[in-house]
């Protein structure tokens, strides 16, 4: 029987593999890379609009819903793409799917975004 590393131990190996699994999207997957470039500029208009604090939640709670969900998009699709590497309905749907999930969230992003930042103009 092996010795159960501690609780802390487990926590900070666990923080370093979502830390790199956060690199390895941002290095290899462009849809992930076109969401934080878009994550970019909202920040900074939210610098140079000064937005409020309420805003400031909000718009970044909509950046890590839209992040999150390309996130297990990519995902689903390596998964899918290692399980059945040739085209299949079943898995061609599973992958529209998480895809529609991006596209919920980034709808919602939008929305957010227009009511924070529309009326600042």
């Amino acid at each position: 029987m092996t010795k159960k590393e501690p609780f802390i131990i487990n926590r900070i190996k666990s923080l370093g593999f979502a830390f790199r699994g956060a690199l390895l999207l941002l290095k290899n997957e462009a849809s992930i890379q076109v969401q934080a470039s878009i994550a970019i500029l909202v920040i900074i208009a939210g610098f140079y609009f000064n937005i409020s604090a309420i805003e400031w939640m909000i718009q970044l709670l909509a950046i890590a819903l839209v992040m999150s969900a390309e996130a297990l998009n990519s995902a689903i699709e390596e998964i899918a793409d290692f399980i059945h590497p040739e085209y299949h309905k079943k898995i061609g749907y599973t992958k529209d799917i998480a895809a529609g999930a991006v596209f919920f969230a980034a709808i919602v992003a939008i929305i957010i975004a227009g009511i924070i930042y529309i009326p600042k103009f």
